[in-house]
């Protein structure tokens, strides 16, 4: 198998699954006191960070809301006065259990996953609003190109909203298009600017790769399919909108119409989560070369460059550590490691060398299980979220300086974050 190994185009022929236009019919209203835990994962135990693309996003001010999961509650966390040196708090509901959390992606909502599906969360009000968009096992979260699409592991079903429709009205569901596809499986779809929609197939039993579909009429026309990525797992959007999916044996890339392997240097390779900038070409990938490896905590990293379609892994110094939480990209198109040791390393995407560092929190140790708490990192253009559980506490901090802007200190312990961006 060549690292280019291209996946030839398919013929047009009809799609086997409907393109449907849904208003408000099929979605329920939200009802309080569950108490199941939410959230679908794979074999791995892994799942998308905050279910989304990971890509940075370059704004003139921050966003003024965040929010944070504890055991059976959310904290709305105020970083409007982050410049006078101020993260407050702004609001607590109670939820289930064990909840996630994903940004809308305009710069008012989130989706908390729960056992009913994707509610609606207002951080304005920090209130939730009412709405919830029905799932059977609440997945992958995927803003992009002024849409964004929702996926159910349980039945396979893709869901895709104008990003802008909750600022309309954030208590009915607004109008969406469906896909399903044909086996339920742990999941992600995007969609592109052109209307393209990517999505993973594969059945409950295992994952194979994925396929591109086009809009016509009534139906999805099958553009382009590939079965080259065993145990495809989340995805990211580089620059031109080069998509990139993790495989177990390295990556699948969807460019200028087709798709192409990209084999990693190890038979078992596997990168699960993208780490993207769309303004640059560059991904950063977490990566894993032994499956019967306990813990999880890496120390490696994939480095793909989607415009020479190449892909390579870069081993981390002994004293950087990280999970799946644990990376983002921030100023520079870097990438931006929460270590076990407690600081952020900053690694250049292109050379995989570590250039920078500055110590934030105190030293930690991987978790047990993926869903227990442990150090995450979020960012909003050059300010980084960051999660301390031992201490209750959530920092902000600046990724050009290294400084912290303002900590909040929270009632329980800090599991879940994501920011309202816009």
């Amino acid at each position: 198998m060549t690292q280019t190994e291209r996946a030839r185009p398919r013929a047009s022929r009809h799609s086997r699954l409907l393109l449907t236009v849904a208003a408000s019919a099929g979605l329920a209203l939200l009802a309080s006191g569950c108490t199941a835990q939410a959230g679908a994962t794979d074999e791995s135990g892994e799942q998308n960070h905050a279910g989304h693309s990971h890509a940075d996003h370059d704004h003139s001010a921050h966003a003024d809301r965040l929010a944070v999961t504890t055991a059976g509650g959310i904290t709305v966390l105020d970083a409007s006065a982050l410049d006078a040196g101020t993260l407050s708090e702004a609001g607590q509901l109670d939820t289930e259990e064990f909840t996630r959390l994903n940004s809308f992606g305009d710069g008012k909502h989130l989706l908390v996953t729960t056992s009913r599906g994707f509610e609606v969360l207002d951080t304005d009000s920090a209130k939730l609003t009412g709405l919830v968009f029905p799932a059977t096992a609440a997945g992958h979260v995927v803003r992009h190109a002024d849409r964004t699409v929702l996926y159910d592991d349980g039945t396979g079903r893709t869901t895709i909203l104008d990003t802008a429709a909750l600022d309309r009205d954030n208590t009915t569901a607004p109008k969406q298009r469906e896909y399903t596809a044909e086996a339920p499986h742990h999941g992600v779809s995007i969609e592109l600017g052109d209307g393209t929609l990517l999505t993973t197939v594969g059945t409950a039993d295992g994952r194979t790769g994925a396929v591109a579909l086009a809009p016509h009429d009534d139906h999805w026309h099958e553009h382009a399919v590939s079965a080259d990525c065993p145990g495809i797992h989340g995805e990211g959007t580089a620059k031109d909108e080069a998509v990139v999916f993790g495989c177990e044996d390295g990556a699948l890339l969807f460019q200028d119409g087709e798709f192409t392997k990209l084999s990693a240097p190890d038979a078992y390779g596997r990168m699960g989560n993208a780490f993207v900038s769309e303004d640059s070409p560059l991904v950063v990938g977490d990566y894993k070369n032994d499956p019967d490896a306990e813990g999880y905590l890496l120390s490696a990293v994939t480095l793909i460059d989607t415009a020479a379609g190449t892909l390579r892994v870069a081993e981390l110094p002994e004293n950087v550590r990280y999970t799946y939480r644990d990376v983002v990209r921030g100023p520079e198109g870097h990438a931006y490691i929460l270590s076990t040791d407690g600081s952020i390393h900053v690694l250049d995407a292109a050379t995989g060398k570590i250039v920078n560092e500055f110590p934030v929190i105190a030293a930690w140790e991987g978790p047990a299980n993926w869903q227990d708490p442990h150090p995450t990192i979020v960012t909003d253009g050059s300010t980084a979220y960051v999660t301390e559980p031992a201490a209750k506490t959530v920092h902000a901090v600046d990724l050009e300086s290294g400084k912290t802007l303002a900590s909040a200190k929270l009632a329980g312990v800090p599991n879940e974050i994501a920011i309202a961006r816009g």
